[in-house]
């Protein structure tokens, strides 16, 4: 269930909040092969089960902009803000990809809020993320993003 903010100044308040984990989500090779068709990136790791077994990982392994894209996702897993029109990606500040995503790992997320400030168009809050990958000691992404939130 996610945590609901009631308007933008308590998600103002809220800076340093940690907003939980979300569920653990399996990683396909249909959710791979289709990711590599939305963006045309068909580098055989990620989409060549037979070549990759013979590769570094033993098997094909996620694009690392598959893992930063659940964040979308994820983000509807944790929160949601009362009171605003739209949320909107409004960038990512730093993101980092320690270990690599084996297809048929599953991984889930945790999130805080960083930081939020007020904007003519909105309120710009900054979330850092970790997704982490069942069974590692090193998470699969680590990133900050910003999202908009218009009034």
């Amino acid at each position: 269930m996610p945590q609901t903010f009631h308007g933008v100044d308590e998600v103002a308040h809220a800076v340093g909040t940690p907003l939980g984990e979300t569920e653990w989500l399996e990683i396909t090779q249909e959710q791979v092969n289709q990711f590599a068709e939305a963006t045309g990136d068909h580098q055989w790791i990620h989409v060549d089960v037979e070549r990759a077994k013979k590769g570094p990982y033993g098997g094909t392994i996620a694009h690392g902009y598959l893992t930063l894209s659940l964040i979308a996702r994820f983000g509807d897993e944790l929160f949601k803000v009362d009171g605003v029109t739209a949320k909107l990606n409004y960038g990512v500040n730093k993101v980092r990809f320690p270990t690599p995503v084996p297809v048929g790992t599953r991984v889930r997320a945790g999130a805080s809020i960083s930081n939020a400030v007020e904007t003519p168009a909105g309120v710009q809050v900054s979330l850092n993320w970790v997704i982490e990958l069942e069974n590692s000691t090193k998470p699969a992404c680590v990133a900050e993003t910003v999202v908009l939130l218009v009034r």
